[in-house]
């Protein structure tokens, strides 16, 4: 008995014994005059016990059975050994038919001393930017290297959230941060959603080229202050502005992202049986949906900041490289090392004129002039025929040799040679001027 129960039963008994009247035994423990004589009935017919709660010592209606907690266990340790509490508390309702609160789970792992794989470490307080009030208002985009896909290998994820609403808007993987897993992402957000109206990201050269890179003349005459990398340009023709961080708190809502898919989205791989980026690229789009149908937030305005992309517009032909070349007087013109030709039936850019070459792994390589893209031909030049050297095999140099009475040979005879040959000199011109008077 609790201290309260056998106090209780003392003024129980004092009542049974008249030490104490039903109405003082009611005041003491307050309750009613129709309580007390239960229980004065109740201890006389079956005892002291009668005062205990009758659910003591009893296990509860909705307790988790034993065969329950070990295959729990075991399926911790064995299955989703990598998973988290809370998503080994999803997948086992999802997969496993095993329907239990979290606490609840966290008690049986816990008193079975497993420890979950994501502790609290000690957070560093950082001043919290409050959300934006509009979805498409600013969209953070980043990537993270992580073996995603198991063992050593790392991949990179790319990926942009809606800093409203806290939604996955793409995601993307490949073998390294690069410009086409970027835009491959930023065509997933403004095709299922639409154009962000600011787009927030670090300080990669992918977003931002480098400060110290000095402008060209015609680019100053354009009244640019910066470089364009391939990226910043096709979102500054999108119309969509780019904000760099300053830190990656800074961007804090896709870092804590890529937190929480470092833990969860291996696991769902795992199960799925995904094992190269190309099933995991097509894995990507249902599981965005059942994430954001559990961890996104609505946005404090209901109505939607993202704009429309005219239906004419063909959005590959602005999330690619762009390039200016001049034509020729065949229309051909070089790019990366391969000569290419604009291949069209009817009108045709002016030979000798700039075009802008299109460039994506999509459609290969287009040119555009005036606003008209046009498919290309790539031309395969001949072969340049090998210059043939003639062989004139030329006879060894052979050194002069003076013979042994030569002048040179004499030394000091050189003097001798130079005052002889003076005065034959000028004994010719004194008999010509003889002669000629």
């Amino acid at each position: 008995m609790t201290q309260k129960e056998i106090m209780k039963l003392k003024v129980i008994n004092q009542a049974i014994d008249g030490t104490l009247t039903v109405k003082e035994a009611a005041v003491l423990l307050a309750l009613s005059e129709r309580q007390i004589k239960r229980l004065k009935k109740g201890v006389r017919t079956q005892g002291p016990g009668f005062v205990m709660h009758k659910n003591k010592n009893r296990p509860p209606a909705h307790t988790i059975s034993e065969d329950t907690r070990n295959i729990v266990i075991m399926l911790k340790k064995t299955k989703y050994q990598e998973a988290n509490i809370s998503h080994f508390t999803e997948l086992l309702a999802e997969y496993e038919d095993v329907h239990a609160s979290r606490p609840s789970i966290h008690r049986i792992l816990n008193a079975a001393g497993i420890e979950s794989p994501k502790k609290h470490k000690s957070i560093k307080l950082h001043h919290r930017r409050k959300r934006k009030s509009k979805a498409g208002l600013l969209v953070q985009i980043d990537a993270s290297p992580f073996p995603w896909l198991g063992g050593d290998q790392l991949y990179n994820l790319h990926g942009a959230i809606d800093d409203a609403t806290g939604q996955i808007l793409g995601l993307f993987l490949t073998k390294n941060e690069c410009l086409n897993g970027y835009f491959e992402v930023m065509h997933q957000v403004i095709s299922n959603f639409g154009i962000p109206v600011q787009l927030y990201s670090d300080r990669h050269t992918i977003f931002f080229a480098p400060k110290k890179q000095p402008l060209a003349l015609d680019e100053q005459l354009e009244g640019k202050q910066t470089h364009l990398t391939q990226f910043s340009r096709a979102m500054d023709e999108l119309g969509v502005k780019m904000i760099p961080a300053g830190s990656p708190q800074a961007k804090g809502r896709i870092e804590r992202l890529w937190e929480t898919l470092q833990s969860r989205l291996t696991v769902e791989l795992q199960l799925a049986g995904v094992r190269d980026p190309k099933e995991a690229n097509a894995f990507f789009g249902p599981f965005m949906k059942k994430f954001n149908d559990r961890f996104a937030v609505p946005a404090a305005c209901p109505e939607q900041a993202f704009g429309c992309l005219d239906e004419r517009i063909n959005l590959d032909h602005f999330l690619c490289i762009k390039e200016t070349r001049k034509l020729d007087g065949n229309h051909s013109f070089s790019f990366k090392g391969h000569c290419y030709q604009i291949n069209a039936a009817g009108y045709t850019p002016p030979p000798r004129v700039k075009v802008t070459v299109l460039y994506s792994p999509k459609f290969g390589v287009m040119a555009s002039y005036q606003g008209q893209v046009y498919t290309t031909l790539a031309v395969v030049e001949p072969a340049a025929k090998p210059v043939q050297v003639k062989s004139n095999p030329t006879k060894a140099a052979t050194p002069h040799k003076p013979a042994a009475d030569h002048p040179w040979k004499k030394g000091a005879s050189y003097s001798f040679l130079y005052e002889q040959s003076d005065r034959e000199l000028l004994e010719a011109l004194f008999n010509s001027t003889l002669a000629w008077r």
